[in-house]
């Protein structure tokens, strides 16, 4: 019986043979570049935690090559341009990335948890 190769394990073998490619072409980081990032990100979280207007406890920071991504949530638009500023005060950090940042709706009004 001949193999036929409508829909079913084409598409899953080319995924399979993408994923091998991508997966062997990505480069390792060491432990000293891993290290420097990880420091550099509880830099930018101190800063964010030392300003005396927003509230940047839902904030998580993670950096990658200099590259300081903010997830997490704040209380307004305002508190999102400053994230920016501050994380980009500090030495270390060549770029900001806020779009994973979210706008809580109502969280001053219903308190603080941290």
């Amino acid at each position: 019986m001949p193999v036929t190769w409508r829909f079913g394990a084409f598409p899953a073998v080319c995924a399979a043979a993408v994923l091998a490619v991508a997966c062997s072409t990505m480069t390792q980081r060491s432990s000293a570049q891993r290290a420097a990032d990880e420091a550099l990100a509880e830099g930018v979280y101190a800063a964010l935690n030392t300003d005396p207007v927003h509230f940047y406890r839902h904030v998580d920071v993670t950096v990658e090559d200099g590259v300081a991504d903010l997830s997490g949530y704040v209380w307004s638009a305002e508190a999102i341009y400053r994230a920016r500023q501050i994380a980009l005060q500090v030495p270390g950090v060549t770029r900001v990335v806020t779009s994973h940042l979210e706008l809580q709706r109502d969280g001053i009004r219903n308190g603080r948890t941290r």
